[in-house]
């Protein structure tokens, strides 16, 4: 009885002082494993505090198909007020060896890839990031089609520390 009681008070201990530093933490799937040229994948969520910093990120997740070391995306950012930021962004998806680079034991690697670090949103009220991959094989002008390989993309949102 005694250890029964011990161990509902670790557990309950547990779940309260595991605090999250995340605002917002959203993933999608994408259908077959590959992220269509024209797939642009949308996040909405809203912002209540324009007072303290926060780090921005994009979440991937890839699995084995995925044939690249590096992956261009182009990231939109809309704001309450109607303005928008749009930036074109190169990651490192795989190092020197070919070897992938995020967390992950097995075919699934994740990857936490900054977006934006130590910003201020100025105004509260509902944001909207988009975000499309803009990959094409090297002396071609077309995009490509189907980037296979990528499973999951996420957006995050974390309180600095």
């Amino acid at each position: 009885m005694r250890t029964k009681i011990g161990l509902l008070f670790f557990i309950a201990t547990l779940i309260v002082s595991c605090k999250s530093n995340s605002d917002f933490d959203e993933y999608v799937a994408l259908p077959k494993s590959a992220w269509h040229r024209t797939n642009t994948i949308q996040f909405t969520f809203p912002v209540n505090d324009s007072i303290n910093k926060k780090n921005l990120f994009i979440n991937l997740r890839n699995n084995k198909d995925y044939e690249y070391s590096n992956l261009f995306l182009i990231a939109q950012m809309n704001f309450p007020d109607g303005q928008v930021i749009v930036d074109t962004l190169e990651y490192d998806m795989a190092d020197v060896t070919g070897k992938f680079l995020g967390q992950g034991f097995s075919d699934i690697k994740e990857n936490k890839l900054f977006y934006k670090e130590n910003i201020t949103f100025p105004s509260t009220g509902d944001y909207i990031f988009k975000v499309r991959q803009a990959m094409r094989k090297n002396g071609e002008i077309q995009g490509i089609e189907e980037l296979e390989g990528i499973t999951h993309v996420g957006f995050r949102i974390e309180k600095t520390q």
